[in-house]
């Protein structure tokens, strides 16, 4: 009890934070107040979220995640690349429902495991995945009032720097640093792309290019509580390193019908809550972030462990990694925001403290900005 009260001092250390991660429902009330103490210190008063449009540029992938119903193989039903003009057509309507935020999300590098991806970027005129990506930002930034975040996986160093030039942030979950999850029968059993070191690797090399990042961990996949405090600890290092880490989601896992993992038991209240308060004790200022979805009907509970961000809420596009849990209506959202005491502002794809270091990266990045935010850096439209 005594770490909780000298929480606000400095950040917890390892073993007190899988302390706290195994503690019981009677110290949960005490671990929930540090974490609001920190939250209320570091942005009092103000909850945030992007409204977005969500954007499954391809859902081919070449990794077999044992938890995801998004990924398909050609032929499949439902597989699909979107096209440039139904890329736009989602956009233009998200435009005028006052979206400022186009999420790219898609498979990793589908081409190098399936000829019929490699045929259809050459039908578009591309030759990869991430250069089709490329040129899709650039005509939303182009043509429309929205600003681009890409969801695209492993990427280099190269195509990092390719890409902040036309989104002012980009993603990348960690999920873990577990290893042990990519054994057979894990979670991450035939997912080259979901190893550590190397999803590790890109978010280090986004901090040597100062973009603005987004990442988090992914809860209740098989991983140790030690091993959930060492992701935490290995986001909150880079970010010390490099100051590039604007946010950092803490994702609920939860089970989907026809996948490996159906009948995997899923985190409860509790240990989300758990988790969302020790993670703002290791890091008292960083944005973080739970998906109000993945925790619905209760979702305004989030909002005790200390959370100060609900992430990208479309009006009009589904979650299509969870399709089966639609976004809160967005009134319903200010509502239960209000009902906690927070004012619901509508923030960009990149967060006010990180506007400096996207509009860096090109002359047309920074103009947009100029036009897309209000004089304290959150969306000039309103939420």
């Amino acid at each position: 009890m005594a770490e909780l009260e000298a929480a606000g001092t400095g950040t917890i250390s390892r073993e007190a934070a899988c302390r706290f991660l195994r503690s019981g429902d009677e110290m949960l009330p005490s671990l929930l107040a540090a974490a609001q103490r920190l939250r209320d210190r570091f942005k009092p008063g103000i909850v945030t979220y992007s409204r977005k449009v969500f954007i499954p540029l391809t859902n081919l992938c070449r990794d077999y995640c044992g938890y995801c119903t998004f990924r398909r193989d050609p032929g499949q039903p439902g597989a699909h690349t979107m096209t440039p003009d139904e890329v736009m057509e989602v956009v233009r309507a998200g435009e005028r429902l006052g979206c400022t935020e186009a999420l790219f999300s898609l498979g990793d590098k589908p081409e190098l495991l399936f000829p019929e991806m490699r045929d259809a970027l050459h039908r578009l005129g591309y030759k990869s995945t991430l250069q089709y990506l490329e040129a899709m930002c650039e005509q939303v930034l182009r043509e429309s009032s929205l600003l681009p975040h890409p969801n695209p996986g492993l990427m280099s160093a190269e195509w990092l720097q390719r890409l902040a030039r036309v989104s002012p942030s980009m993603g990348l979950m960690l999920e873990t640093t577990s290893s042990r999850l990519l054994q057979e029968n894990a979670a991450h059993d035939n997912a080259p792309d979901k190893d550590p070191e190397k999803r590790l690797r890109v978010i280090e090399d986004a901090g040597r290019q100062k973009i603005p990042f987004t990442t988090g961990i992914l809860i209740g996949i098989g991983e140790t509580a030690e091993g959930r405090v060492d992701a935490l600890l290995a986001i909150r290092d880079l970010h010390e390193k490099y100051g590039h880490i604007q946010e950092v989601i803490i994702q609920n896992f939860r089970a989907k019908p026809a996948t490996p993992m159906a009948n995997w038991p899923e985190p409860d209240r509790v240990e989300m809550l758990q988790t969302l308060a020790v993670a703002r004790l290791l890091m008292p200022e960083m944005n973080l972030q739970a998906p109000p979805n993945l925790s619905d009907p209760h979702y305004a509970d989030l909002l005790d462990g200390g959370i100060n961000d609900w992430g990208g809420v479309s009006p009009l596009t589904p979650d299509y990694i969870n399709p089966e849990r639609p976004w809160p209506h967005l009134e319903e959202l200010r509502k239960r925001t209000e009902a906690k005491g927070f004012e619901l502002k509508q923030r960009l794809p990149v967060y006010p403290e990180f506007m400096a270091q996207a509009a860096a990266h090109s002359d047309r990045l920074a103009q947009r900005l100029d036009l897309a935010r209000d004089p304290e850096g959150y969306a000039r439209r309103a939420a």
